[in-house]
C-alpha cells in the first residue's frame, strides 16, 4: 500500500506523516501538489501546516489546487483520505467534509496536548480503540474551531459521523476541555462515507514511542 502525502506550499507536517506511517508498517511518499497523485496511490493524507500562509482562510487556497479534484475522485472511488489540522481545513474547504474550521474562540494559536474521546469506534480510523476511550494527542492551530449549521449538525450526529470530541482526562466532555470553541467539542468527523475523515489533533505526532506517546497509531491504522 502506498499513501500519497500531499505537499502544498507551506505544508510542514508531511515528513512527520511519512515517518509515522512507516513506523506502523505503511509505505508513504510525499507528493508535490503540482505533480498530481501517482497511479499507484492507495490512500491520501492532507497533512498539517500553513498552506499558502493561511491567506483568505486556512486551507482555502490549497482546496482549489487541481490535485484536490483527484483527491475528491479518489475519495469517491473509496480510497481512504485523512485530513489532519491544516489538512482538515483543506478537506472542509474542498467539501470532502461538512462544516468549517474558523478562528479559535481564544483568538490565539493553541499548541498543547489535549484529550479526545472516541465517539464512534466502528470506522477504519477508530477500529483500534474502544468507544469512550480517551486519547492524548497534540494540537497546534489558530483556526481549529469547528462550526456547522444546526440542521447539518443534527444530520452529522444522527448518522454517527462524529469521530472524536474534546474531553478532560477522565472522558468528560466539558467547556473547559474544549481548546478552541468547537461546536459540541467536536475534534474529528467523517465525510459522507467512512473512508474520509478529518481531525484537528495530530495523530502522526503521537505515533513514535520516542516522542512520548503512541495514542495516534490507531488513527493511521485506517490506511491498513
Amino acid at each position: 500500500m502506498t499513501i500519497a502525502v500531499v505537499q502544498f506550499g507551506g505544508s510542514n507536517c508531511d515528513r512527520d506523516a511519512v515517518r509515522a506511517l512507516a513506523h506502523v508498517g505503511i509505505d508513504a511518499q510525499r507528493v508535490w501538489h503540482e505533480d498530481g497523485l501517482p497511479a499507484d496511490t492507495d490512500g491520501v493524507i492532507l497533512p498539517g501546516g500553513f498552506s499558502y500562509g493561511d491567506y483568505l482562510r486556512a486551507g482555502a487556497m490549497a482546496a482549489r489546487a487541481p490535485i484536490m479534484e483527484e483527491v475528491r475522485d479518489a475519495a469517491e472511488d473509496g480510497l481512504p483520505v485523512l485530513g489532519v489540522c491544516n489538512g482538515a481545513q483543506i478537506g472542509s474547504e474542498s467539501r470532502l467534509t461538512p462544516g468549517a474550521f474558523t478562528t479559535n474562540a481564544s483568538a490565539r494559536f493553541q499548541c498543547e496536548d489535549v484529550s479526545i474521546r472516541v465517539e464512534n469506534a466502528d470506522t477504519p480510523w477508530t477500529a483500534a480503540y474502544e468507544e469512550g476511550e480517551v486519547l492524548s494527542l497534540p494540537i497546534a492551530h489558530g483556526e481549529g474551531r469547528f462550526e456547522i449549521e444546526d440542521d447539518r449538525y443534527e444530520e452529522l450526529v444522527a448518522s454517527d459521523r462524529v469521530l472524536f470530541r474534546y474531553c478532560d482526562e477522565n472522558g468528560n466532555v466539558t467547556d473547559e476541555a474544549n481548546p478552541n470553541g468547537s461546536t459540541d467539542n467536536i475534534a474529528g468527523i467523517l465525510g459522507g462515507d467512512e473512508n474520509v475523515a478529518v481531525l484537528m489533533p495530530h495523530p502522526e505526532r503521537a505515533t513514535l514511542p520516542e516522542l512520548d506517546g503512541t495514542d495516534g497509531q490507531g488513527v493511521l491504522g485506517g490506511f491498513s
